[in-house]
Parts: C-alpha cells; sequence; structure tokens
C-alpha cells in the first residue's frame, strides 16, 4: 500500500511540475510587454532626411570599401552639447586574430570619441544603452564598457528579462529550473566569440541560448538623430549597412521608446527632452518612429495597399516572417513589381553558414509567383550585406522603412527590441532618388560587383526549408 502511495505521489508531483512548466512556457510566450515596448510616434513633417551607406564590394578584382554611417556618428559625438544617447546591439572588439581581416576598430574608436568629449565637456549627459551578448549575459565586463565606466559614462546593459520569449520551449525550461543558477563566477571554457577574449562558464552559454536581444541601433544628441543597420563592432565594420538621420522634435519620441528600454534594467535616462533643438521642417517628408512589433504592422500595412504597376524594393539581410513572405507574393500576384537585393547567409564572422533562412524562401517568393518576384544576392566576400531597408513606390508616393530590424519572427513579432524609421513621400523627392540609385547601382553592377544572379545560391531544398519553418515557427535559430 505505502508503495502506492509513493507511486500515486510522484506521479502527482510530475504532473505539477509539468503543468508549472507549461504554465511558464506559456507566459513567457504571450505575457504582456513593458510600458512604452512596441511603440508608434507621431508623424512629423521635416525637410532634413539625410540617406547614408556603407558599401563593401569588389572592382576589378580588388576590396573597395566605401563608408559614410560611422563618419556621421563621429561628427555627431563631435557637435553635442547637451547629451548623447547611443543604443547599439554588438559593441566589442572579439573576433579571431590569427586571421588577416583588415577589421576597422570601430568599437574602439566610439569609445574614444565618447572619452574624449566627456573630458572637454564634463557636464554633457552620455548614455551607452547595449546587449549583455557584449559582457556574455553577465559573466564578464569588455574593455570597451569598462573604460566607458573608468571615464564617468553610464552604461546600461539591457535587461532582457521582461521581455518575450522567441525561444519559447528552452526558455520555459530555463525559466522555471536554470535561472536561479546565474551567471556570475570565473569563466573556464573558451569564448565562442574570440579565443583571445575572457573565458566563459556553462552557465552563460545557457542564457545566451534563450536568443534574446536589444538589436537596435540608434544615436540621439540633441541636434541631431539617426537610426542605421550598423553596429560598432569591429567583426562587423566591412558589412554594407545603410542609415538615415533627421532632427527636431521627433528626437523627443526616440527618446520615449529609449526611456521605456532604461526602464527594463531598473534605470532612467536622466535625458532633459526640452533641450532638443527645434528644427525648420518645411519640408514634404512624412517620418514615424517605430518598434518592435509595430515595424511588422506597418510594412505588412503598405505592401497590403500595392496594385498592378506599383512596386516593392527589399535590400535584407535576413527574411523569414511568414506572414511578409505571404504579403510579397500575394502582392507580386497582383501585379506589383516585387525585387529583393538579399544576403546569401553564408559568413559570420569566419564561420559558414548553411544558406537558411534566406535561400529557402527566395526560392518560395520566386516558385510561388512563377517568377515574377526577382531576386539578386549580394556578392559578399567574408563579410554580411547587412541592410535592412524596404521601399515601396505607389501611384501616390514613395514609402521607405530602414533601420534595425530584420524581416524575421524574432525581429519584428514584439521579441527583440527593435527601432526603424518610416519615411512617406513624393517619388521624385531627393531622398527617394538617392535610395533608387543606390538600389539601382547594386542590381545593375554599375562601377562594381555587387550582386549575383539568383541562381548562383538558389536551393530549392525541402529538408532545409523544412529546418528554417521550424527554426522560424518556435525560435530555435538566431536568425
Amino acid at each position: 500500500m505505502s508503495g502506492l502511495k509513493i507511486k500515486m505521489g510522484k506521479k502527482f508531483a510530475f504532473t505539477v511540475i509539468m503543468g508549472i512548466l507549461i504554465l511558464v512556457t506559456v507566459f513567457g510566450l504571450y505575457k504582456p510587454l513593458p510600458a512604452g515596448i512596441s511603440y508608434k510616434s507621431d508623424t512629423y513633417k521635416m525637410d532634413n532626411v539625410e540617406f547614408f551607406k556603407d558599401m563593401t564590394y569588389q572592382k576589378d578584382g580588388k576590396r573597395v570599401i566605401e563608408q559614410e554611417i560611422f563618419a556621421k556618428m563621429y561628427s555627431m559625438i563631435d557637435e553635442a552639447e547637451n547629451f548623447i544617447l547611443i543604443d547599439m546591439f554588438l559593441f566589442n572588439d572579439d573576433y579571431d586574430r590569427s586571421k588577416s581581416n583588415g577589421f576597422i576598430p570601430l568599437s574602439d574608436n566610439i569609445v574614444d570619441k565618447l572619452v574624449e568629449k566627456k573630458k572637454l565637456n564634463k557636464d554633457i549627459r552620455i548614455v551607452f544603452i547595449t546587449d549583455p551578448i557584449n559582457n556574455f549575459y553577465g559573466v564578464y565586463e569588455t574593455g570597451c564598457i569598462k573604460r566607458l565606466r573608468e571615464n564617468n559614462i553610464e552604461v546600461i546593459v539591457t535587461n532582457l528579462d521582461k521581455l518575450r520569449e522567441s525561444n519559447f520551449l528552452y526558455a520555459g525550461v530555463y525559466n522555471l529550473f536554470l535561472n536561479w543558477l546565474g551567471v556570475e563566477g570565473a569563466g573556464y571554457i573558451s569564448n565562442p566569440f574570440s579565443k583571445d577574449s575572457e573565458k566563459v562558464n556553462i552557465r552563460g552559454f545557457l542564457k545566451m541560448i534563450k536568443f534574446k536581444a536589444n538589436h537596435r541601433k540608434v544615436v540621439l544628441t540633441e541636434k541631431e538623430g539617426l537610426i542605421v543597420s550598423a553596429n560598432p563592432h569591429d567583426a562587423s565594420s566591412l558589412h554594407s549597412n545603410v542609415g538615415f538621420s533627421f532632427k527636431g522634435d521627433i528626437i523627443k519620441d526616440i527618446l520615449k521608446s529609449e526611456e521605456a528600454v532604461a526602464k527594463l534594467s531598473g534605470k532612467t535616462l536622466d535625458i532633459d527632452a526640452n533641450s532638443v533643438r527645434k528644427a525648420e521642417n518645411a519640408g514634404n517628408i512624412m517620418a514615424t518612429i517605430i518598434t518592435e512589433g509595430k515595424i511588422k504592422e506597418e510594412i505588412i500595412k503598405e505592401v497590403n495597399k500595392t496594385n498592378k504597376g506599383d512596386s516593392i524594393s527589399l535590400a535584407i539581410f535576413y527574411i523569414s516572417d511568414r506572414d511578409l513572405v505571404k504579403s510579397l507574393i500575394n502582392a507580386s500576384n497582383r501585379g506589383v513589381d516585387v525585387k529583393l537585393i538579399m544576403d546569401a547567409n553564408k559568413d559570420a564572422f569566419g564561420i559558414k553558414k548553411n544558406g537558411i533562412p534566406n535561400r529557402q524562401v527566395a526560392c518560395e517568393l520566386i516558385k510561388n509567383t512563377q517568377e515574377k518576384i526577382k531576386v539578386r544576392w549580394y556578392d559578399t566576400k567574408g563579410e554580411q550585406f547587412h541592410t535592412k531597408l524596404i521601399k515601396i513606390d505607389t501611384q501616390e508616393k514613395s514609402t521607405v522603412i530602414s533601420g534595425s530590424a530584420n524581416y524575421t519572427r524574432r525581429n519584428i513579432d514584439d521579441f527583440n527590441l527593435e527601432t526603424d524609421i518610416k519615411l512617406e513621400m513624393d517619388k521624385n523627392d531627393a531622398v527617394s532618388n538617392e535610395i533608387n540609385e543606390y538600389l539601382n547601382r547594386m542590381w545593375e553592377n554599375k562601377e562594381g560587383n555587387f550582386t549575383v544572379d539568383t541562381a548562383i545560391f538558389y536551393e530549392d531544398n525541402l529538408l532545409k526549408w523544412i529546418i528554417y519553418y521550424v527554426q522560424e515557427t518556435l525560435g530555435l535559430s538566431t536568425f
């Protein structure tokens, strides 16, 4: 009899634990978003938008590097008087130094600029927000972060615990059974990002596999704002990227969205929004800030409004979101001209990748539109085509959405932290024309070898498509 009671007790305990695990897992997937997350700002009329691009490509057998984005960041830091706010995902110099790479020391350059600025102006408020990947989720602190702190520059390493769980099946187990272990303590495992960097521990690895991120890429001062797809990360320094700068009251709205990120970590920005300089915005560009899931809402809304004779152009590092893929297919099948310039997902900091998800999505787009959707691959040579930009031209206007967000479930379905800017303008606006020139230059290989034909990386592989679909749906991936 006692044996039966023990058996029944074990069964009851197992049922209770499994019930709690299911509740924790479901809650992680659907828990309420913190205030200020998934945000859409007011729309502002402006005439001061500038487009910036970084491009790495081949010309006459030699590598050519054209960069504008970080020069703009440096000038913004130089010109700031009241505050500098930077929110950047990757911010470190971890990479395999045994290989010749020609990387630019972006992380140290940014630190040097900020430290110099603080010495010249001790009263300026400087806040640097970043992702916990840069301290390996609490295992150690990088030299870049240490130098900022040592020079009285506030660093906020984002606490991501309050965000939803993309990799929800694993996160349920982690949050219930492993979270209490913490990550503190000496490292004893080789750093996966660089064997030259500090060692890490297994608890840091376990937290990393949750695949959560503050993926934003924003620079703000009282005079100007900048939203980009680029990271101040040495191993990312040769990637191709884009960005947009702007002035005026829209900066106050971005400060609100960044205040929400600071609060996740129990911090406040303590930045006076009233110090933001007024701008004479008499132009015809309408600008809106969108973050997290609002990015997806706006993209799909604009795609779904297109009709025969309109056009959609994407320049994208990752695309895998199922709703967006279906919207693009539907748009093409009703007569919209759809073109994509994509990264082939073959390189990641010296590691060869398997082409998932872009090659599988490209195959699906082409097959399900009877080859009406056109794809070209950016011809990377170890670096990445890291751009995130969509341009939609209708009879009435041009709409551009760009920023930090890749077009994946993690990035635009209220899991990662992301910031994009939406610009609506006349089709003949100077900014619209400049973006057209950028896209056409890559598509047509003007004055350089930028892109290659669809067939080069076309993969009609059912097994890889299933792997992509499972990873996208369950969050079992880094894309």
